[in-house]
Order: structure tokens, then C-alpha cells, then sequence
């Protein structure tokens, strides 16, 4: 088959195997049943980067029996992890101890972000930041940039060389912060512009419109913000919202017209289904209902909230049958405490039976996978194993560690109740070095160097 594809000018084919779990529908939603892909002994056929065909090994190996292959067992893959909320500023003050959010913004943040006027360090940084994203089995982020145009391109132009799908957008910051890292509503407007016009649906990059916060842009610069959207409609916006109970308070202070915090961005024109708003913690009722109205989407960031002493976000509320939002897990570094949306959905369970809620294995992985792909719009092309998808997949290996290898000595699970017990496991303990293999377009971008077995 493989020699017949090539001779035809067809992309060579290429061949995974092994037990593959993904998401084919919402299990916040539907049952299980319903909603849970999994396939203990699978085949996942690549061609030019892309998903040709998937399915169980026994029904595809007729037909693509003589491709080359490569076999995972005893290991699980699953999509790559989609991260709906970042700073790659940040990287370097990951753990930065003791304030929360105002102050810790003011003592750690600014400073740092000061230095992205170098953009050889920019670049520096964005080379680690993303190998830490490969690293811990994150295939596509959401990504905050600095106020300086130069880190976007960075940024964009180590994704780009890595074939990432990426989405980052310069800082729109014009008060409330020091003047090394402040904009105004003019220039914040036209770099932006320029940004995106040169780097927006360039290859797999994606533009996002991002304001820091309604504390540090005026009403003009939001507007302009709105402005970029009308121009641009298949920008992303990338804002905070209702993070921290002090914050929300200095909000009602600076736009007194407004009837929320969530009003001051609606006001602008900013909530619309590609806006991704980070945080959610201290959203009313009616901000909820507006997010669904809209489409819009937020990104859960539960090591950041608790770090931060934020709070607890009120998943149950977001995920309910009556107004629904789309919801995506971030890690929020450097407020997060982890690159790993595994030690995120960790944090995530904890956050849920602080509130007296389950979230289940399925649930917090779907979050990580297809639930973080519908919160970016990018379900068509990334989130799951269908065909015609991009290639963008992770190896789990479910024992990595000594203890790791202890609790799963199991064989692969044969159900879903096995199954939700191995994913559980996987979410509760689970770190970087449970990622053996990253693969990009089906290529493979990192593979472990440690391991158990």
C-alpha cells in the first residue's frame, strides 16, 4: 500500500498502534458511553501530518497491513493537550512567592515582562517555554506575549519553525502599570494591526486581541480593542475576568457605568465566541448566562487560583444544562504552578470536591483534549482522532514512576470502569515524565529520556 501511495504522488503513510482514547462528544453532557472514545487495541494511519484513518487495528490492517508502524504497548494515547491559557513571559517566575494578585502583578510580573524589549532574549525564553509545553504533552496554547511588539514575533517565529498551532497576542496595556511596560490606546492599535496582519492564519499561528485587563487599558484602548475585531472577525480576544475579589472591586471603581466586570469588555464589543476570557472565579449569575449568550468561552486555571488565594471556580455553575459555557483547562503560568495539564486537572478535581462537586477521569481529560479545542474553535482541525485532523497526539505512559508502575500493574483495561480508574491514576499522579512522546503533525517533537518501564 505504502509503495502504491508513494508511486501515485500521494503522502507516504505511516501507522500507530496501540490503545487510543479520545472524545467524540461532551461527557459533561452525554453519557459515557456516549461521549468516550477508546479503543484498547487501535490503529491510527498518518498521512502529509494529518489523520488518514483510525479505527481498531483488526479492521484497518487489511487494508494498511504493510505501512511502516509503530506500536506503543501497555501505553495510552491520547490528543495532544490543548492549554487555553499561558504567559511565555512568565516562564522565568514560575513560583514566585507570597502576594496575591494585585501585589504579585506589581512586585514579579511587570519586571519581568520589562525585559521582552530584548528580543534575542525574547526568543531565548520562547524556546524553552516551548519546549516545557512539549514536554508535558501541551500541543497548542493560548499564549500571553508582553506589551512589546518584538515578543510576539519571537514567539511566533520559534512556533512557527516547530509547526505549532499556536495562538498569542501582544499585551494592550495603557494605565495602572509602570511605564516600561505601558502602551497607549494609539500604538496598542496599530501593533496590533501590523501583528496581525502579518502573522495571523500564518501556517498554523493564530492572532489573539489581548488586553491585560480592564485595571490597565482605558475605555479608549478597549474600544479600539472592539475595533480590531470588527475588522478582523476571526481574531481571537484573550483577557482576564472576575480572577480575585480586589480586583473586581478596583473594576467597579474605574468603569462606575458599568453593570459588571464582564460589561466593561461587552460594552467594547469584546465578548463574542472567539473571545477566551482566563479565570471566571468571581463571575455572578447573569455573567454566566451573558458568556453563553455569546458563545464565549473561559479557561479554567486552578493551580493559578489557588496559588494566588483567588478562589474557587464554580465549574458545576459553567458546565450546567441551563447556560452552558465552553470551558478549557489553563495553566496560567506563572501564576500556575506546572506546565503540565495534568498536574492542572489535578488541581481541577481538588478545586471540584472543594465545592462539593465530582469531576470525573473523563470529564477533566476531556477538558484537556477536545473541551479545550471547542473553547478555541478549533474542534475541525485538532481536539480528537478523527480523520482529517491534524496529527498532534501524546504517549502516555501509565507507569513512569515506581509508583506509578505499583498502582497500574494491571493489563490495558478491557472496559470504561477500568479505564476511568487507569485515567484517574494518570490525572492524580501524573506529571512530565508521564509524557513519553509528543507528536507534531506526526512527527515526533519529544520523546522521554527516563523511564520506568
Amino acid at each position: 500500500m505504502s509503495s502504491i501511495e508513494s508511486q501515485s504522488g500521494q503522502p507516504p503513510l505511516k501507522g500507530i498502534r496501540g490503545s487510543f482514547l479520545d472524545f467524540i462528544d461532551d461527557p459533561f453532557y452525554k453519557p459515557e458511553l456516549e461521549s468516550v472514545r477508546y479503543i484498547a487495541d487501535g490503529l491510527m494511519v498518518l498521512a502529509d501530518g494529518h489523520i488518514k484513518a483510525f479505527g481498531s487495528y483488526d479492521g484497518l490492517h487489511p487494508e494498511y497491513g504493510d505501512i511502516p508502524m509503530m506500536e506503543y504497548p501497555d501505553r495510552l494515547i491520547v490528543p495532544g493537550f490543548i492549554d487555553t491559557h499561558i504567559h511565555y513571559p512568565q516562564t522565568g517566575m514560575i513560583a514566585a512567592y507570597g502576594e496575591q494578585l494585585l501585589e504579585w502583578l506589581n512586585q514579579y510580573t511587570f519586571p519581568t515582562e520589562s525585559k521582552f524589549k530584548d528580543k534575542a532574549y525574547a526568543s531565548e525564553v520562547a524556546e524553552i517555554f516551548l519546549d516545557e509545553l512539549l514536554r508535558n504533552g501541551t500541543t497548542t496554547a493560548l499564549v500571553f506575549a508582553s506589551v512589546f511588539p518584538q515578543s510576539v514575533d519571537a514567539f511566533f517565529e520559534v512556533a512557527e519553525r516547530r509547526n505549532l498551532c499556536m495562538i498569542a497576542g501582544k499585551v494592550m496595556m495603557d494605565r495602572n502599570a509602570p511605564d516600561a511596560v505601558c502602551d497607549t490606546a494609539a500604538s496598542s492599535y496599530q501593533e496590533t494591526k501590523s501583528l496581525i496582519q502579518k502573522w495571523h492564519k500564518r501556517g498554523r499561528l493564530h492572532y489573539a486581541v489581548t488586553p491585560r485587563f480592564a485595571i490597565t487599558s482605558t475605555d479608549e484602548q478597549l474600544r479600539l480593542a472592539g475595533q480590531l475585531l470588527q475588522e478582523f472577525p476571526d481574531v481571537y480576544l484573550h483577557t482576564h475576568l472576575s480572577e480575585n475579589v480586589d480586583e473586581v472591586a478596583w473594576v467597579k471603581q474605574l468603569f462606575p457605568d458599568c453593570q459588571g466586570y464582564l460589561d466593561t469588555y461587552d460594552q467594547a464589543g469584546l465578548v463574542k465566541e472567539r473571545s477566551v476570557f482566563a479565570h471566571g472565579v468571581q463571575l455572578t449569575d447573569a455573567e454566566f448566562q451573558r458568556l453563553s449568550e455569546a458563545k464565549s468561552a473561559i479557561s479554567f486555571c486552578p493551580t493559578s487560583n489557588l496559588f494566588l488565594g483567588s478562589g474557587l471556580f464554580k465549574l458545576e455553575q459553567a458546565k450546567s444544562t441551563d447556560y452552558p459555557v465552553k470551558v478549557g483547562l489553563g495553566t496560567d503560568v506563572g501564576a500556575g504552578t506546572s506546565f503540565s495539564i495534568l498536574q492542572t486537572a489535578n488541581e481541577a478535581y481538588k478545586v471540584a470536591q472543594l465545592r462539593h462537586q465530582k469531576l470525573s477521569p473523563f470529564k477533566a481529560l476531556f477538558l484537556a483534549t477536545l473541551g479545550g479545542a471547542r473553547a478555541l474553535c478549533l474542534e475541525d482541525s485538532i481536539g480528537n482522532f478523527d480523520p482529517g485532523k491534524a496529527a498532534d497526539f501524546i504517549v502516555l505512559n501509565p507507569r513512569a514512576t515506581p509508583l506509578m508502575a505499583f498502582r497500574n500493574n494491571s493489563d490495558t483495561p478491557g472496559d470504561l470502569k477500568e479505564l476511568a480508574d487507569r485515567v484517574f491514576s494518570l490525572v492524580m499522579m501524573g506529571d512530565d515524565r508521564t509524557v513519553q512522546e509528543t507528536y507534531i503533525l506526526g512527527e515526533l517533537a519529544h520523546k522521554q529520556t527516563q523511564s520506568i518501564t
